[in-house]
């Protein structure tokens, strides 16, 4: 994989930064409505020994409760937040050992490429943007919009970019990096109890809160400049860090070139796909489905029923990759793909590509762009609500969801 070897962390070289790091899963649309849930720890075996490194690193974590067995669970950099989360001014109770913050200005004011790709989380009215040149060095955000406490993650690994209510009952949890994978995905901590999170899924997998499935918030991933059209005013991280790192520079540089490997992913990759293939995933269990993007960009629309709900998934060119050439900037184009909820107006919606970047929906003529916003015809101003999926490589979507359909033209 061409991964940069130099050193970028005292007493870590960038392998322990790709060892550590992660990705996978689901996001959904709106202001959560409600926290967490809470089963019962399906799978767990009271009798598995606790491998000593765990209990060695983590003397505060309830290894008695566990949804997935240990062996399942691999070790990455020596500490935990080797990769060092950010935390936004005021959205902790417990702040970061590393110090890392998230500091947010104005789009218009921002200097980013045009292309580079953006995390785009919305909660009620508030949209912010989170550069995923910014992210692959820290994984998890903790920020605050208004009275909803999020945690925006990353795991390039997986290429998963995915946000989280980050209330548990009447608790609000801080996030970190743990320093562990499983399926080559992002495992996260919380400060709070010391649990163990899959970022693929929300879910808890070891600890206190082993059973919790997070509330996911609204995600997609555009260019800046898609970005910084449709939302002039919002708000999006900056380079102000308090961490010093390479920001723009891959350290996973040629990691998603297709027959390449997924990295520390031990399992077997469903041979449908290129381990490698971007998808895009909709609905869990039964119900789940995988879009690839090569299919998608030649089509430019999938109009999708997913958990009984009609979804259209748009496709533009326009955004690089993040994990593809050292300089992000100089990448190539893999597109944007975000998916909707295929109503607007009071009537349900098909859509049709009109050409590069431009749709139609048949039912009233209406222009829409790539983010979901009707430019021209009846519906002009109206914007469409973003449905439940991610954007992730197959390989992962597939190893937590190996019964999923592939979608075809």
């Amino acid at each position: 994989m061409g991964m940069r070897s130099t050193l970028w962390w005292p007493a870590f070289s960038l392998l322990s930064v790709v060892v550590s790091a992660c990705g996978g899963a689901t996001v959904g649309p709106g202001t959560p409505t409600t926290t967490s849930s809470e089963t019962p720890a399906a799978g767990q075996s009271p009798g598995e020994t606790v491998p000593s490194r765990f209990l060695n690193d983590w003397p505060k974590t309830d290894f008695s409760k566990h949804t997935v067995p240990f062996g399942e669970i691999s070790s990455g950099c020596p500490v935990r937040d080797c990769i060092p989360p950010l935390d936004a001014s005021g959205a902790t109770s417990i702040p970061g050992a590393k110090g890392g913050r998230a500091v947010f200005g104005p789009v218009s004011g921002a200097a980013y490429g045009a292309r580079l790709p953006v995390a785009t989380v919305r909660v009620g009215d508030t949209v912010r943007g989170y550069p995923l040149h910014i992210l692959t060095w820290h994984e998890v955000v903790n920020d605050r919009f208004a009275d909803v406490p999020v945690v925006v993650t990353f795991c390039p690994l997986c290429n998963t970019a995915l946000a989280f209510d980050r209330r548990v009952g009447d608790a609000t949890l801080d996030f970190g990096v743990s320093g562990n994978l499983r399926n080559s995905d992002l495992i996260m901590w919380d400060r709070q109890t010391e649990s163990w999170w899959q970022q693929a899924t929300g879910e808890g997998i070891v600890g206190t809160h082993a059973g919790a499935v997070l509330k996911p918030v609204a995600t997609s991933v555009i260019s800046f400049a898609d970005f910084r059209k449709a939302y002039p005013g919002a708000e999006i991280l900056t380079e102000n860090t308090g961490i010093v790192r390479e920001y723009g520079i891959n350290p996973y540089n040629d990691y998603d070139a297709a027959g390449s490997r997924p990295f520390l992913f031990n399992g077997t990759i469903d041979k449908r796909l290129d381990g490698l293939e971007r998808v895009i995933a909709l609905g869990r269990g039964s119900d789940s489905l995988a879009v690839p993007f090569s299919s998608l960009s030649q089509a430019g629309v999938a109009n999708v029923k997913v958990d009984g709900a009609r979804v259209a998934v748009l496709w533009s060119a326009g955004t690089v990759s993040a994990l593809d050439q050292s300089d992000i900037a100089t990448s190539r184009d893999v597109g944007a793909a975000v998916a909707y909820i295929a109503e607007a107006g009071g009537r349900s919606l098909t859509f049709a590509s009109m050409g590069p970047g431009a749709f139609g929906d048949a039912e009233t003529g209406s222009t829409w762009d790539v983010t979901g916003r009707a430019s021209a015809g009846p519906l002009a101003g109206q914007q469409l609500a973003v449905a439940i999926h991610t954007v992730e490589f197959w390989f992962a979507f597939a190893a937590f969801h190996p019964a999923a359909p592939i979608w075809q033209r």
